[in-house]
């Protein structure tokens, strides 16, 4: 919440989002959560190409991630 970068805004709004999911589909107590796991992992790669000088082709991979958050209770 108090970090400025871009990424962190969509950390808290995936860990709000978890803790409602603990919440109203497995009947966790919110004020008993914590965080036991949060990793990204290698997601899917959109390849998509540039043109260059002399009619040459770069390439550019669009890389993308997968947030897991898990959640339990004390």
């Amino acid at each position: 919440m108090y970090n400025p970068r871009y990424a962190s805004s969509i950390i808290e709004k995936l860990l709000k989002s978890a803790a409602a999911n603990a919440e109203n589909n497995n009947g966790m107590d919110p004020s008993k959560l914590y965080v036991e796991e949060c990793y990204a992992n290698k997601g899917p790669t959109m390849k998509r190409v540039h043109p260059r000088a002399q009619g040459r082709a770069y390439r550019i991979e669009k890389r993308m991630s997968h947030i897991t958050v898990v959640l339990n209770e004390r």
